[in-house]
């Protein structure tokens, strides 16, 4: 299976955003929940804005009306109405900064949740071909942009946006030939920002993929530190790294020097304007067209209509990487999540006879309860009829494959790697859909079962052991949530971990933390039995379970094991034949196929490939 689901691990392509409108709405959305906030910012921001135009403008009436003719007095009570206005302006702009502060961290939280919510609910196979890392990358690098972007740019952007329309409207009221010129200007300044903002744009979203990739790698090198050392790869690593940082230095070289040479650009054409305006204004004035107050009005929006252009060519940066980052947040929240169409449901009965009622109560007995209120005695049978899967459309993976599973049995699957085994214990709970043929359960198609209910009602046992940052007790509890401490101790005594368990400095309370790193390997899987034991399921699936485990180890939880299996229909997967052996029926697999069928004795008396396996005449591969 690993052949199968592997080929995504390490492929992250670069793919230009399709729909850029649609991200940006989808953003509004979430920062427009907090609509009585934002008015108040609207409020504060034409405050500001305005002020701050309207401030410039008293530089006319001060210099035509009391600098020319000496009203010290009078110019005094102005410079006073000028502060007053300036400091009404300040505190808006103080304001609308604290407010969508708020707003920022309110919005960046409700992504977060829903991006950690959808995540749940998106199918294996969506982490089979997405790096785990990079997926990490969209809750930490993605979420960060997005949250800079409400924090200050989005505020910046549109009280930039306020301040050049306001000041626009005033030059074309002061003088509307110098206007003409300014516009000729602003027309280069908006052409700059267009083509340099373009290209900006697309190269912050190759810097965001690149990122992943190396966010994807990093992870991947920390967790096989081990293996890293063991076969010397450290020079490869090493070299392979160097490849993706200079790959994402490339990207973030071009991303940071297109939005770097804007601000140049937009200051030498702003410092030109102003140049041309003077003269031409200085020509005006002196025929007698322009007073000098308005001129002075007017030269200092002329200083001012690019501020606005500039703090937003600024901005661009953070508003492109933030709509690139929210694209890839997007992209996880709208994947098309597990489907799960079934409607019969696990509930608790009482078993009276053959008669079965439903109970809130746990009595011990579960049942399948049908759309129609029908209660299905939870008995755990399972059949397989000629079913056909393959993880993808081109290749196939398992053909027709059928089995059956009474109650109580105990079936074992044998094969080379890559036959098969694992995928077929992914079908029974539905980690995956078949594409041909039938699976049920009980009777009951899975298809019909819902997923919550059908999982409740398995156990498995993986071969690749995965530990919660928590207690021991906590670990444990994990296949039970609601399961008392008496019922931890004797799921760990079931599975023989109780003896090393309360050996450990805080016993059963000793916190695990890095995927119980402190503990062996051998204990780290006892651990995961104790799990499954807690869940107490009908039907237990044990996948490599004692692969990790000594001989020793193994012989000493043999009884335990006996007894987790006792009444249970058990699926087992083991390269170990001799854990096979009292199984009710032994299948052995090879590409896909069931070559051979039946229980220890009369495998070995066909002398088939079973007899080749055991006597070691051959090899799992």
């Amino acid at each position: 299976m690993a052949n199968q689901r592997g080929g995504g691990r390490h492929g992250h392509g670069y793919q230009r955003p399709q729909n850029l409108k649609g991200t940006i709405a989808k953003l509004l959305r979430y920062i427009g929940k907090y609509k009585g906030a934002l008015i108040l910012v609207a409020v504060c921001l034409v405050v500001s804005s305005v002020g701050s135009v309207a401030t410039s403008y008293f530089l006319k009436p001060i210099i035509n009306d009391y600098i020319i003719p000496g009203d010290f007095k009078g110019l005094l009570k102005m410079l006073f109405v000028m502060g007053g206005l300036f400091l009404l302006s300040a505190g808006c702009s103080f304001a609308y900064a604290r407010i969508m502060v708020h707003i920022s961290q309110q919005t960046v939280a409700a992504l977060r949740q829903d991006l950690f919510d959808k995540l749940q609910s998106l199918p294996l196979k969506y982490f089979d071909t997405h790096q785990s890392g990079d997926l990490m990358s969209r809750f930490t690098n993605d979420i960060d942009t997005v949250s800079e972007m409400i924090n200050s740019s989005f505020a910046s952007v549109i009280s930039s946006a306020l301040t050049f329309v306001s000041t626009v409207i005033m030059m074309l009221y002061l003088n509307w030939i110098l206007t003409l010129i300014s516009f000729a200007f602003l027309f280069l300044m908006f052409l700059v920002v267009k083509v340099i903002g373009g290209r900006s744009r697309t190269s912050f979203q190759k810097q965001q993929s690149a990122l992943g990739s190396v966010n994807g790698y990093i992870e991947e090198m920390i967790e096989g530190q081990k293996v890293i050392k063991v076969f010397n790869h450290e020079n490869k690593s090493i070299e392979q790294f160097r490849e993706l940082n200079e790959t994402y230095r490339d990207a973030a070289t071009m991303a940071h020097g297109y939005a770097g040479s804007m601000m140049p650009a937009m200051g030498n054409l702003s410092r030109i304007n102003y140049a041309v305006t003077c003269c031409v204004g200085g020509l005006l004035a002196i025929g007698g067209v322009f007073d000098i107050g308005s001129l002075g009005a007017y030269l200092l929006y002329v200083k001012q209509v690019s501020q606005p252009i500039a703090q937003i060519s600024q901005q661009v940066n953070v508003l492109l990487a933030a709509v690139a980052g929210a694209e890839r947040i997007f992209a996880v929240i709208d994947a098309e999540p597990e489907v799960d169409e079934g409607k019969t449901v696990l509930v608790r009965v009482e078993k009276n006879g053959e008669e079965l009622r439903e109970t809130a109560q746990y009595t011990g007995h579960w049942a399948w309860k049908t759309p129609e209120g029908q209660l299905i005695e939870l008995r755990g049978d399972v059949r397989f009829d000629h079913v056909v899967f393959g993880y993808n459309e081109d290749k196939v993976v398992l053909h027709g494959i059928s089995l059956f599973a009474k109650p109580g049995q105990k079936i074992a699957f044998v094969g080379s790697t890559g036959a098969g085994k694992t995928t077929i214990t992914n079908l029974i709970n539905r980690f995956y859909d078949i594409q041909e043929g039938t699976i049920t359960y009980d009777g009951i198609n899975v298809r019909d079962i819902a997923k919550e209910s059908l999982r409740r009602s398995l156990g498995m046992v993986l071969q690749d052991t995965h530990l919660f940052t928590g207690t021991i007790a906590d670990n444990i509890r994990y296949g039970k949530p609601d399961a008392t401490d008496e019922q931890v101790r004797a799921a760990a005594k079931l599975a023989n971990a109780d003896t090393f368990i309360r050996h450990l400095p805080q016993g059963y309370d000793t916190m695990l933390t890095g995927d119980g790193g402190s503990l062996s390997q051998g204990e780290r899987q006892l651990l995961a039995i104790a799990r499954a034991a807690v869940a107490n399921p009908p039907v237990l699936i044990l996948d490599e379970a004692t692969s990790s485990i000594d001989t020793r180890t193994e012989t000493l939880i043999e009884q335990g094991m006996d007894s987790l299996m006792e009444g249970r229909t058990v699926f087992v997967i083991a390269h170990r034949l001799s854990t096979v052996r009292n199984a009710k029926a032994i299948l052995v697999l090879e590409q896909g196929e069931i070559i051979e069928r039946g229980d220890h004795a009369q495998l070995l008396d066909e002398k088939g490939r079973y007899y080749q396996l055991y006597t070691g005449q051959a090899e799992l591969a």
